[in-house]
């Protein structure tokens, strides 16, 4: 699917109730919806990367907080459709089929994988999430130092253990630079940037 097709099915006031209401080349299978509710993170960054603004999304679909829920589903609908944590998809691969998605400067479609998620190929929805610390106090709190210090150094490990993401090696290696160097910023340009890449950001935090 392209990102105009997601958002022609999840933007507000949307009318789709059959996926030949997406693509005319489309099965006549009516489109069952499920996703995160409107507190959850996934749901703010798949609005703001799909429809443009988080938290604008149609409001007629199943929605919960526990991604089981959706996985159970979607996977129990013929036509069911919708999004949650790779993590997920990757537990229940027996029973999921993913969508290819076509970020809206590219031609080919990408599946979600570790390894596109790593890359960076699996544009929009790929998120990256970050700890901030207090540039004032919290860099120079010996307590809050111990954690971060801990939390980098053990940070591929605990990714994992908790089914997200890891950064590859040399990410991690500038990212700790960046801590010991008490940089300040993220390298946001001051606003959120749907589809950026982890080794794009890290570019930008200047030696």
């Amino acid at each position: 699917m392209t990102v105009a097709e997601l958002n022609k099915v999840w933007m507000s006031g949307s009318s789709v109730k059959n996926w030949k209401d997406v693509n005319p080349a489309w099965p006549s299978q009516p489109m069952k919806l499920f996703g995160p509710g409107a507190d959850s993170g996934t749901f703010d960054y798949f609005t703001e990367a799909i429809n443009g603004r988080a938290k604008s999304s149609r409001s007629d679909y199943t929605a919960s907080e526990d991604d089981n829920v959706l996985v159970t589903g979607v996977s129990g609908d013929k036509g069911g459709l919708g999004y949650f944590g790779l993590a997920y998809y990757l537990e229940n691969k027996d029973k999921l089929n993913a969508v290819a998605i076509v970020a809206k400067d590219k031609k080919d479609a990408v599946l979600p994988s570790e390894a596109t998620v790593m890359d960076g190929t699996y544009q929009p929805l790929a998120r990256p999430l970050f700890i901030y610390v207090n540039g004032t106090k919290g860099a120079f709190d010996k307590d809050v130092k111990a954690f971060v210090e801990y939390y980098l150094a053990n940070a591929p490990k605990l990714v994992k253990e908790v089914k997200y993401v890891p950064l590859n090696t040399s990410e991690y290696a500038a990212v700790s630079k960046h801590w010991q160097g008490k940089k300040a910023g993220s390298g946001f340009n001051g606003t959120a940037e749907v589809g950026l890449k982890i080794e794009d950001l890290i570019k930008r935090i200047k030696d």
